[in-house]
């Protein structure tokens, strides 16, 4: 038998997961009661010492409300103190376990001061991107250099092209890291320069944001030399590298430059309805804890699978009340083309972060004026 053992000096502050269970509405109280015990002693109930442990350690059932017959909405409280107030071990108390489960979607969190102020959130949010880029009450405009295959120079040009038409964010493909037919310190200092002298010309002011989602002993590295050579920001893929990894880079004030977020990798977090993550948890929430100040993510209508619903999820939730954290921009993309640039603005109104990609290589004219077309799109369909 496993003695009381000693008293538990806790906060008592708590915060709160909302799961949705695929169960019966008389399978969700035992279900329920597993979580509570699997996410935080992982012991069997019977077992676990009366006092402190089961009463403060062990998960509370705080409601269960049926969603549909076959579906239970349950919202369990952990106290704030289980996550050693860092991001791995909260993700590991609201997912780990659990995760492991069929049936278990999380759907919404209440996250109380005390733990949230452990998180700085993004540095620059919408209102620092604005003033960055100039760009007050209108979407912001990035795009991807690609497609890989192309030699470092080429991807440099097309860089160039990109600038000289006013992009404010060119990015790196997500697909683009280290391959030898374009070395990463040879593509980011090409493409930096390439940037840096089309904003001399045309007084505009894009960025190049190189992807450093690389091995974990080379990311820090990669992101310090990509401001040396005049990156204006940079990308990471956080289901790749880790949300914690975001979050370094993020907080790490030695950079202090913009970030994106890439989906690459998360796809199965949200697209079963039944498992994994809310669209808005996942993209928004969790992004802006990470420190996104951009969270990219597929778009309705492209050629994924993301409906209107779910992508209104994630716009509301870059932006929700989250204990004082910056919102961030949503960056929706994915088969994004330049006639669908009224609707998605009347969609997203101003705070959004068009993402176009392949599209502006379909114009009639040059690449760079394909980019001043879409321009003038963005800003007549902004008003």
């Amino acid at each position: 038998m496993i003695p009381q053992g000693q008293k538990l000096e806790l906060s008592g502050e708590r915060f709160v997961v909302d799961y949705v269970l695929k169960v019966s509405a008389e399978e969700a109280l035992m279900m329920a009661t597993n979580l509570c015990y699997e996410q935080t002693v992982e012991f069997p109930a019977d077992l676990v010492p009366e006092g402190d442990i089961k009463e403060k350690i062990v998960g509370r059932i705080e409601r269960i409300e049926e969603v549909d017959e076959s579906h239970q909405k349950v919202s369990i409280s952990f106290a704030v103190e289980l996550t050693g107030f860092q991001f791995v071990q909260f993700l590991n108390v609201i997912f780990g376990n659990c995760s492991l489960f069929p049936g278990v979607r999380i759907v919404g969190l209440d996250l109380p001061e005390i733990l949230l102020k452990h998180f700085k959130g993004p540095r620059f949010g919408r209102e620092g991107l604005r003033e960055l880029f100039a760009a007050e009450g209108r979407p912001l405009i990035t795009t991807a250099i690609k497609p890989q295959g192309m030699s470092a120079g080429e991807l440099a040009d097309q860089t160039s092209q990109f600038a000289l038409g006013g992009i404010d964010i060119i990015k790196d493909d997500h697909g683009l890291c280290d391959q030898p037919f374009s070395p990463f310190y040879e593509r980011v200092k090409l493409c930096s320069e390439a940037v840096n002298e089309a904003n001399a010309k045309t007084g505009f002011k894009s960025i190049y944001m190189p992807s450093i989602s690389g091995p974990s002993d080379k990311i820090l590295d990669w992101a310090h030399y990509a401001k040396e050579a005049g990156a204006g920001g940079l990308m990471l893929s956080a289901g790749l590298v880790g949300w914690d990894m975001l979050k370094r880079i993020a907080e790490d004030d030695s950079l202090g430059l913009p970030l994106m977020s890439h989906p690459s990798f998360l796809g199965s977090y949200v697209t079963s309805p039944d498992n994994g993550f809310s669209h808005g948890v996942l993209y928004g929430t969790l992004a802006r804890m990470a420190g996104a100040d951009l969270s990219v993510y597929p778009n309705y209508g492209g050629r994924f699978s993301f409906s209107k619903d779910e992508c209104t999820e994630i716009a509301r939730a870059t932006a929700a009340e989250l204990g004082g954290l910056n919102d961030c921009f949503p960056a929706p993309g994915g088969g994004m083309t330049l006639d669908r640039i009224p609707e998605i603005v009347d969609f997203y109104g101003g705070e959004v972060a068009l993402l176009v990609g392949g599209g502006l290589h379909r114009g009639e004219g040059t690449l760079t004026e394909s980019c001043l077309e879409l321009r003038k799109l963005v800003s007549k369909a902004a008003g």
